[in-house]
């Protein structure tokens, strides 16, 4: 039994060790928005579009932030009222009026979800087209969640407009103010960088493809090139999916509203375009995720989503956080008790490459550094809210969100 287990620890410890060495630095935390000059070149047009379903609450701050914005180009926001209950529109008027911004604001009535689409994406597609009138430079895809620095939107355009992006996204600092934020959310984000590594995302010549769905600046001409907005209507996980379609340059088959399969293995095309995606320590979700709960299902609601809905995946990805995440502190504990040192130490070992790996993060968010030793347990969480994630879908719970189960990516 001992030498089964020094050998799985061994496994482990190799992998990590790949993990620190060839997959992208994915731990690092300096790919940052706020990080560089932001002198604008030019001043093109800029649109935003904000989905908002029963979104009041939260308007009055973020809907503010967003027509507070200091770029001084032109900049029109477009709100849809996706069929709200809660007065959502109504309140989005008052705030416009009280920042003396009426005529930037348009607010747009949500028509009822056609099939095929999910939510958001259709509230998306009906921003776009009504803001494809004034024929902008760049769409702002944002969620009215989002409360923006006022130098957001400037910071954007001059990332985009320096380096010639196609698109750019910041996966903004997520609220961590509750125990079970200060103990999951990092790891969220954590996750998220190794799953795309994002120095592996900003390289033109790496196929990854990444963003993150709260702030994303897209050139028009470069949402045109794919088919618009309603070639990934189907997608649950829609901004990596767009980054996807973008960085590959594929164009969608719009008889059918999806993006075209590529192998993983297929270069990007001649016209595939140029992402970015960084970080920002100044631009926040106020979604709060105050339980367990709440945290669980929004993991549990795209999980198995972004394992394609593959079985196969499902048990390989389940195997691989148990031997990553759980084997280290299962072989100090077992090294322990036998009095077998070897599988102490190197169990150990691996517990602490995978917590300096970690740290970054923790200190990102400004989260005690002790949180860091606690990857094993976060990692034991979120391969159960994995797991569920996949029960939903077998049982027909799909993925809920808004009111709205979506159960089969392709009959939505």
């Amino acid at each position: 039994m001992g030498v089964i287990v020094l050998g799985l620890m061994l496994l482990s410890l190799t992998i990590w060790l790949g993990l620190l060495c060839f997959w992208g630095q994915f731990w690092r935390t300096d790919q940052q928005l706020e990080i560089g000059e932001t002198q604008l070149k030019s001043l093109p047009m800029v649109c935003a579009v904000v989905p908002a379903r029963n979104e009041a609450e939260l308007l009055p701050t973020t809907l503010r932030s967003l027509l507070l914005q200091d770029y001084p180009g032109s900049l029109n926001v477009f709100l849809v009222d996706d069929r709200s209950t809660d007065g959502t529109a109504n309140f989005a008027e008052v705030v416009a009026h009280a920042v003396s911004k009426p005529e930037q604001l348009h607010i747009i009535s949500g028509e009822s979800l056609p099939p095929g689409w999910s939510g958001k994406l259709w509230a998306v597609e009906q921003g776009i087209n009504s803001a494809s009138l004034f024929a902008p430079d760049y769409f702002l895809l944002t969620d009215a969640d989002i409360e923006h620095d006022p130098s957001n939107l400037r910071r954007l355009v001059a990332k985009a407009v320096q380096e010639d992006l196609d698109l750019v996204s910041i996966m903004v600092r997520l609220r961590c103010e509750s125990f079970w934020e200060k103990l999951l959310i990092p790891a969220f984000v954590f996750f998220f960088q190794k799953l795309y590594p994002f120095l592996w995302v900003n390289n033109p010549n790496n196929l990854t493809a990444a963003a993150a769905g709260g702030s994303i600046l897209i050139r028009r001409e470069a949402l045109e090139r794919i088919g618009g907005i309603q070639v990934i209507r189907q997608a649950l996980i829609d901004d990596c999916t767009l980054a996807h379609a973008v960085k590959r340059g594929t164009r969608g088959q719009r008889g059918q509203g999806r993006i075209q399969q590529l192998s993983p293995l297929s270069a990007p095309s001649s016209s595939g375009g140029r992402i970015w995606l960084g970080l920002s320590t100044l631009t926040h979700s106020l979604r709060p995720y105050n339980s367990l709960g709440t945290i669980w299902d929004m993991v549990a609601r795209s999980a198995y989503a972004q394992l394609n809905y593959s079985p196969l995946v499902l048990v390989g990805t389940l195997v691989g956080m148990i031997l990553i995440y759980l084997v280290p502190p299962v072989c100090v504990i077992l090294g322990a008790v036998w009095g077998n040192w070897a599988i102490a130490l190197t169990g150990l070992l691996g517990w602490l490459l995978m917590t300096l790996a970690y740290y970054p993060t923790i200190r990102f968010y400004k989260c005690s550094p002790w949180l860091a030793f606690s990857l094993p347990a976060i990692a034991f969480l979120y391969t159960l809210m994995t797991l569920d994630s996949a029960l939903r879908h077998w049982q027909g719970r799909g993925s809920a969100w808004k009111g709205r189960v979506y159960t089969n990516p392709n009959n939505l």
